[in-house]
């Protein structure tokens, strides 16, 4: 379990663009022609955890927990294999807010703007991974912890607009209208087209 230490904005934040050039050198820790984890050590905050592949599917929860390279906790597990089923050769976990607590409750009540900045970066750099991104909506009604979520989630969907993604759900909607959580889904749960906009205009 993840508890944060403190707020985020005690701490000084790796930003995404060095990190990610940290991630694509050599490591000892994990293999770099596998994984790609940014940035690629632990700490209180994660912009990305993934496969490499040249067909990946890009997940978004809410954020991040334990999980690591070699080290993927059952939420990860769980999205890897959906990824799998729907003929998709790797993932990449990204999340709407980039924070580490295994509790979403414990997330900071307060969003921090240069932390969202700097994942927003991420989040373009994982669309320009492919011609035609797929997106897959996974933050089942987490959303709702937080006021701050949806409006960064506003800003994902401006950047997934503008390079041409396509959006899907894992099954068919919640009762709440949210999109599933990955965890407690079936390994050979079909993506579902979503229409994002019309989500975040109810």
């Amino acid at each position: 379990m993840h508890i944060p230490l403190s707020g985020t904005d005690a701490l000084t934040l790796e930003l995404f663009t060095p990190a990610l050039e940290n991630a694509l050198r050599p490591s000892r820790e994990y293999d770099i022609e596998k994984w790609l984890y940014v940035p690629n050590t632990y700490s209180e905050y994660r912009y990305i955890l993934g496969t490499r592949g040249k067909n990946p599917l890009i997940c978004i929860g809410i954020n991040p927990s334990t999980a690591a390279p070699e080290a993927l906790d059952p939420t990860l597990k769980s999205v890897e294999r959906i990824a799998h089923a729907n003929g998709y050769d790797s993932f990449l976990m990204f999340n709407v807010y980039a924070q580490r607590a295994t509790r979403p409750d414990d997330m900071e009540k307060t969003l921090n703007p240069l932390l969202h900045e700097e994942n927003r970066k991420a989040f373009r750099y994982l669309l320009s991974l492919s011609p035609t991104p797929a997106v897959w909506a996974a933050w089942g009604n987490i959303i709702e912890k937080r006021d701050y979520l949806t409006d960064c989630m506003r800003d994902f969907v401006s950047d997934g607009k503008a390079a041409g993604a396509r959006w899907f759900t894992a099954g068919p909607l919640l009762k709440s209208g949210h999109p599933h959580h990955p965890l407690y889904l079936r390994k050979d749960t079909p993506l579902l087209d979503f229409d994002i906009e019309a989500y975040l205009a109810k």
